[in-house]
């Protein structure tokens, strides 16, 4: 292609996270988080990191959308705070905290740019951890509550929404890995936690439509395409097993009504506390698919491996392709890729990509400019691919970069910068920077596209 280009009334935007931007940890009524205790929990995240001030966006709603015009962006994805808006995860609503968010929407509607909140980015309170978390069932409840409260409070302003963010990573690194709050290392609970959690996001739907049924509604998937590492047979089952897991096990029950079989052995239902009727109530029609991906995966047979799913990824992407400073390789088909099996496999869904981004470390050079030549390469490679899927056929409405500007990147702290905006963590007053890569990307929301 000569020119990428995008459909009409194409959106392009930034996405965020409450817990990463906002700061304001203890203010106004806010409850803990999850997050919270686990960042200041020794040697749990990097260098000591936390998020109580982060980019201090509690205070600076209108710096965030000054960035956001800069850019020439029409959709601004960022998160809700549960802790911020039921302090417990239950009971009485705090209003200062509906009050920023209808503070920040109002400043979006007002710019011309589309609010797309996600209702769960991690934070869940800690108060309904310490009653069990994600794997205690009555959380679906706490949660489809909690839906009901943002939309009563906040559907009058927003038509679009987003319900989860990456349910297989917050699951999976949460409660299998231990590597992100609230740092549990348990394999029956995690399997427990992932069925909540498909509970949770269906309950969550009805919630939200009983309220505003023209409301469009999805949730934000961790996407990658599975590769065969090799060209034996069982490589290839093992990234079809792979695929299962990490790209339909909450996609799949929502659609569909049922579990992919990613197991080699079969489901561990009984394990997961499934009970009758629940692959009724885990159906919720999503309105789209939000794709996040980062990388593809490349994926090999073990006996041994995956819990059961006799699958073993190999490193974090190829080795074909230039790695990012997080160690991630850079594989733009990887997008095209995704988007398609999607397509295929769904029947042509609507899809917007909700995150999709790399982290480099360049810095203001002497003249003050930031100068992160291969983040622009990064995003002209993916977003070729994207154009090259919607030629293609896919139906996608919409791309977010991820990040606005530099935050508190989970278990690495301030270590990683995702952002289109540097921000200078030194500084008490957090001091924003459009980098080179923000003026380019700017440029091309500006012309729904760009030359090749």
């Amino acid at each position: 292609m000569s020119r990428a280009s995008f459909p009409n009334g194409f959106h392009w935007g930034a996405a965020t996270a409450s817990h990463q931007i906002e700061g304001a940890f203890r203010e106004d009524g806010k409850g803990e988080s999850i997050w919270d205790r686990f960042s200041h929990t020794p040697g749990r995240v990097q260098d000591g990191d936390t998020g109580d001030i982060a980019c201090d966006s509690y205070h600076r709603i209108a710096d965030d959308v000054a960035l956001l015009q800069a850019m020439h962006l029409d959709s601004y994805r960022f998160s809700i705070a549960w802790p911020r808006i039921l302090p417990e995860g239950t009971g009485p609503v705090n209003e200062a905290g509906v009050d920023y968010y209808r503070r920040l929407i109002d400043a979006l509607l007002d710019a011309g740019i589309r609010p797309l909140p996600t209702l769960y980015h991690w934070d869940l309170p800690q108060a309904l951890e310490d009653r069990g978390g994600w794997p205690e069932r009555d959380t679906a409840g706490r949660f489809a509550d909690y839906a009901d409260t943002c939309m009563r409070a906040l559907g009058d302003r927003v038509d679009h929404w987003m319900i989860l963010n990456e349910p297989s990573i917050f699951t999976t690194m949460g409660y299998l890995l231990g590597i992100h709050a609230p740092g549990r290392r348990d394999l029956e609970a995690f399997l427990r936690a992932s069925h909540t959690v498909n509970l949770a996001q269906a309950e969550a739907f009805r919630a939200m439509k009983a309220v505003r049924a023209d409301a469009t509604i999805g949730t934000a998937f961790s996407m990658s395409p599975c590769e065969p590492a090799g060209e034996a047979e069982d490589d290839a089952a093992a990234a079809e097993r792979w695929h299962a897991f990490v790209n339909l096990w909450h996609l799949e029950p929502a659609l569909r009504g049922r579990y992919p079989e990613a197991f080699a052995d079969g489901l561990p239902l009984d394990h997961m506390g499934i009970r009758d009727g629940d692959l009724d109530r885990v159906k919720a029609p999503l309105d789209f698919i939000g794709i996040n991906l980062y990388m593809r995966t490349r994926v090999t047979h073990s006996d041994t491996a995956g819990w059961g799913i006799r699958a073993q990824p190999i490193g974090m992407g190829g080795d074909e392709g230039p790695r990012t400073d997080f160690g991630w390789e850079v594989w733009p088909k990887a997008l095209c890729d995704m988007v398609m099996r999607i397509t295929r496999d769904y029947d042509t869904p609507v899809i917007e990509i909700t995150e999709n981004g790399c982290s480099y470390a360049d810095g203001p050079d002497k003249d003050g400019v930031i100068r992160d030549g291969r983040r622009i390469a990064f995003f002209r490679g993916f977003l070729c691919e994207l154009a090259r899927a919607i030629e293609e056929g896919a139906d996608v409405r919409g791309y977010h970069a991820w990040t606005l500007m530099d935050n508190f990147e989970w278990a690495a702290g301030y270590a990683q910068r995702f952002g289109l905006a540097w921000v200078d963590f030194d500084d008490p007053k957090r001091p924003r920077t459009l980098k080179e890569s923000g003026r380019w990307y700017g440029s091309v929301a500006e012309e729904n596209g760009f030359e090749t």
